[in-house]
Parts: structure tokens; C-alpha cells; sequence
């Protein structure tokens, strides 16, 4: 039996001992090659097209492909892509996707790549989760937007894009500003002015001590706050009065 993780960790060496054996090989009946590889080996065919796709050794190994049946690494990476966007942890488990991005935070080429995939993937999973209200997808996706900031796959204007969403109920959910806060994305202070930040989004900034009052009574100033803001903020000065 081969893992997911044996072969997306593999060397060039251990990835071409463990695919070689089936060089030439045809499929049969109405399976490809992919398939029936990836059931000697155990696993799902998403599963073995993206751990090999997103091997950061493969795409120097020209022969790789050919043993999935793909003409060149080119069409290989965009099997990988197009299941990574629109699998939602059926083909590949959370713990597929965690280790994907365990491994794309040091390949410089895969993760300039990701931040494309992600944001469709993410589209994906949310447009899902507003149709089903799926417990058990809320709570991996929770999962995987944690894995997203720590392992780095996350840029600043990816960040932003989030943080720029009016009324975002998904970014809430995830409790993703303290997210990018602890991960030092982007500074509480700066966030706690934006408009577009939740008034239950900002009062976990204040509960947790990150904004100091002199910036709770300047953003009070602003006449175009919110009445629901200003309520959340003059409540939060009232309880923590010195």
C-alpha cells in the first residue's frame, strides 16, 4: 500500500520507484491509467493525480506523466487543479488538502499557483455550505482556513480580499480576523477601522485586549459608523470603565 503523503513527500528517486512499475501499462475495460494505478496502489484517483501534481519534484521528471496517461506536466497540473477547486473532502480528505499545503509553503512555483486555486476552491466550499448547511463541511472548512494563514499559503492580498467583503457571515463563522491577527497578517488596529469588519468581529479584537481605548473612543468620532457598532463600542467602554 502506498499513501497519499508517501508520494507527494517522494523523492525523484522514490517517486520514480514507485510509478515506473507501471510504465506501459494500459488501462482496461472503461478504467484509464490513472484509475487503475491508483487502485494498486490503494487509493482514490484524485487522491494519487494531485499527490504526484503537487509533488514539487515532478515537474522535472518528464516520464511521470506519461505513466498517468497525461501528455505533459501541464495537463497533469491542470487534472490536479481542477479537483483541488471543486472536490469538497470526498476524493481527497481534509487531511489530503492540509497536507497539500504542508508542502506548497516552501514550493515557491506551487504557491504563487495556489493563490488562484484557493480563492475558487473557497468559492466552492462556501457556495456549498450556504446550500446544505453542512455541520461536518463547516467545521473541516474551519480546519483548513486555520491551515490556510498558519502554513503561510495565505498572502496579504489575499487577506485583504477577505477582509474587504461587506456582511461576510463566512468570514465571522471561521472567526477569521483573529486568524489573520494571530498570524501577523495584518495589525488589529489597522482592521478595527475598516468598515466592512463586523461589529461582533471587532468586539473579539476588544475582548481580547488588541485595541486600546484611545482607538475604541476615535473610532466613536466617526459619524458614519453603524449604529449597531456604535452600540457594541459604547457598551464596551461601559464595562471596562477604570
Amino acid at each position: 500500500m502506498t499513501t497519499f503523503n508517501d508520494l507527494i513527500y517522494a523523492s525523484d528517486e522514490d517517486l520514480l520507484q514507485i510509478l515506473h512499475r507501471f510504465h506501459g501499462k494500459e488501462g482496461s475495460g472503461s478504467k484509464d491509467k490513472a484509475t487503475l494505478i491508483a487502485g494498486k496502489l490503494e487509493l482514490r484517483t484524485a487522491q494519487l493525480i494531485c499527490s504526484v501534481g503537487f509533488n514539487p519534484n515532478v515537474r522535472h521528471l518528464t516520464e511521470i506523466p506519461g505513466i498517468l496517461d497525461f501528455k505533459n506536466f501541464d495537463a497533469l497540473a491542470q487534472a490536479r487543479n481542477e479537483i483541488f477547486i471543486s472536490d469538497i473532502y470526498k476524493k481527497l480528505t481534509l487531511d489530503n488538502i492540509l497536507t497539500i499545503y504542508a508542502i506548497i509553503k516552501d514550493d515557491t512555483d506551487n504557491k504563487q499557483i495556489m493563490q488562484y486555486l484557493l480563492a475558487n476552491r473557497l468559492q466552492t466550499i462556501e457556495e456549498r455550505i450556504e446550500e446544505t448547511v453542512n455541520s461536518m463541511i463547516i467545521e473541516k472548512y474551519k480546519e483548513e482556513m486555520r491551515a490556510v494563514y498558519s502554513d503561510g499559503i495565505a498572502s496579504i492580498d489575499f487577506a485583504e480580499e477577505r477582509l474587504n467583503k461587506t456582511d461576510s457571515g463566512f468570514r465571522a463563522l471561521i472567526n477569521e480576523v483573529m486568524i489573520i491577527v494571530e498570524n501577523k497578517i495584518i495589525p488589529a488596529g489597522n482592521i478595527f477601522f475598516r468598515d466592512t469588519i463586523l461589529p461582533e468581529e471587532k468586539r473579539k479584537l476588544l475582548d481580547r485586549g488588541l485595541i486600546p481605548k484611545d482607538l475604541v473612543e476615535t473610532r466613536l468620532q466617526d459619524v458614519a459608523i453603524t449604529d449597531q457598532e456604535k452600540r457594541m463600542l459604547c457598551d464596551y467602554l461601559r464595562m471596562n470603565r477604570e
